[in-house]
């Protein structure tokens, strides 16, 4: 099962005497970066999502959640920098019949449900990574990294790295 430990901090922006922010409805990745700690890391990334829907619940397992693909909320593609040129590693969670997303770096983040009038969220999402890097010749990895949210709008894409191992 899931090795990965997911701490998610999220700060919402009330509405009241503040002024609002306006942030679109898909989810924004903003910065991220991965805190290597002996084998393992955590890869932090700062988000915001205009109207609040970025998360999954434990039960989003059918409907728009029923295909393999869609039963994770943040993918984190894997690259090797390979003779000079960045090569994507793909390995594909879905394939076998015991899908394996440790692997393939995707996560599920929780849906932690903005309160209030403004649903507005905005904060870093934390993941606890056991291993970040897979055995090869090459020594230098980056991840491309994307959010989706629960009406299945996609982030733009952040690079966190180049990182050596």
């Amino acid at each position: 099962m899931k090795h990965a430990l997911f701490l998610f901090g999220v700060s919402f922006i009330f509405a009241g005497c503040l002024d609002r922010e306006n942030f679109p409805d898909e989810p924004r990745l903003l910065s991220g970066r991965l805190d290597v700690a002996g084998s393992g890391a955590t890869m932090v990334l700062s988000f915001t999502d205009g109207d609040g829907n970025f998360g999954l619940e434990e039960g989003d397992t059918t409907g728009l959640f029923d295909p393999c693909i869609r039963r994770w909320n943040l993918y984190a593609e894997y690259y090797e920098k390979q003779n000079g040129q960045w090569v994507w590693v793909q390995i594909d969670p879905c394939d076998g019949p015991f899908p394996d997303p440790d692997v393939a770096f995707y996560y599920v983040v929780p849906w932690a449900r903005p309160t209030g009038q403004d649903q507005t969220q905005e904060g870093d999402i934390r993941i606890d990574m056991p291993f970040w890097n897979l055995p090869s010749e090459f020594d230098t990895v980056l991840f491309k990294v994307k959010i989706v949210d629960r009406d299945m709008n996609e982030s733009n894409v952040v690079e966190v790295g180049p990182l050596v191992k």
